[in-house]
């Protein structure tokens, strides 16, 4: 089990990470959410012992996880890190990186598993073409065969899809997720994608400012959030005052609602103006106005401008 125990890091005087703590079991996928700057990257680079920390500490199978003040050349044997800049070499080809650091004792059973690893990713089409050759996309493909090559028990991925097609990252996720599942590898996924974090994540962290502000299943984050902050890593929310919607008397108390759980009804509570409806393929995202208040809500098709509607909760879009 890797163990990550009340640990607070800065740069510098000034703390970055404060009071993190959480545990991951062989197998299991955590992802890693928040805003640009919460600390998400720093996280992975403490967890793969590349930093010193100031104060807590990292455990894998109870034995400490060390940084540079320790070890003469950072980073943990059994964990691999796939960072954001993908550290290829240019000049050789695609699958000479997948198997830079395998062994070439037994050449067959190299080759048949820089196969199988380009396989996985989608790219033994480009084995023999040189990586400065390749899209951004194709060479984050390549580097994250690379980090799976040695088959690391702790895989720590930053935004490991950012670079990477729609219609390619769907089954890239699908067949690297049941890959590691396949093979017990823990996986620590940093990422802006709420689909890393929803569909395929066993646990989600949420941080917020280098804290930590929540830690729990995906479905009950996305349907549960502690605040709009939370709410809002998975996209549009509104945050509505519960008198308007007559569920309460009290002024100050208000609910977070996603835009696919309010509907059109007649009668509905909520009298807002259509400003704007923005295609999303099955859907349509409204942009409305409640007043002065800016309220979000999807239909079937677009609606006119300044058309005025009435909008009720579903109650059937709640888990």
């Amino acid at each position: 089990m890797l163990a990550v125990q009340n640990i607070f890091f800065g740069y510098t005087e000034n703390i970055i990470l404060h009071n993190i703590s959480f545990t991951a079991k062989k197998g299991q996928n955590i992802a890693v959410i928040g805003e640009s700057g919460c600390g998400k990257s720093t996280l992975l680079k403490l967890v793969y012992g590349l930093y010193d920390l100031d104060s807590g500490a990292i455990t894998y199978k109870n034995e400490p996880v060390l940084g540079p003040a320790n070890n003469l050349i950072p980073g943990m044997p059994y964990m691999k890190y796939l960072a954001q800049d993908f550290d290829l070499m240019p000049y050789i080809t695609a699958a000479e990186n997948v198997g830079k650091f395998l062994s070439n004792f037994y050449p067959e059973e190299k080759q048949q598993r820089i196969k199988e690893l380009l396989q996985i990713v989608e790219m033994d089409g480009f084995a023999d073409v040189k990586a400065q050759y390749l899209s951004g996309g194709q060479q984050q493909r390549i580097a994250l065969a690379r980090v799976l090559a040695l088959e690391p028990e702790v895989l720590l991925l930053d935004e490991p899809f950012s670079h990477i097609d729609n219609f390619r990252k769907n089954a890239l996720r699908r067949n690297l997720f049941a890959y590691l599942k396949q093979k017990g590898i823990i996986c620590i996924v940093a990422t802006h994608d709420s689909t890393d974090a929803l569909s395929f994540a066993d646990e989600t962290i949420v941080l917020k400012n280098g804290r930590l502000i929540d830690k729990a299943a995906p479905k009950d984050i996305y349907y549960n959030p502690k605040d709009k902050y939370t709410a809002s890593l998975f996209g549009e929310v509104n945050e509505i005052k519960l008198e308007l919607l007559t569920l309460t008397n009290k002024s100050d108390e208000t609910v977070l609602i996603y835009p696919h759980q309010l509907k059109i009804t007649e009668g509905g509570p909520l009298k807002v103006v259509v400003k704007q409806s923005y295609f999303k393929g099955s859907r349509y995202l409204i942009k409305s106005a409640l007043g002065r208040q800016v309220i979000f809500f999807e239909h079937y098709t677009a609606l006119p401008v300044d058309k005025e509607v009435s909008l009720a909760v579903d109650r059937n879009a709640f888990g």
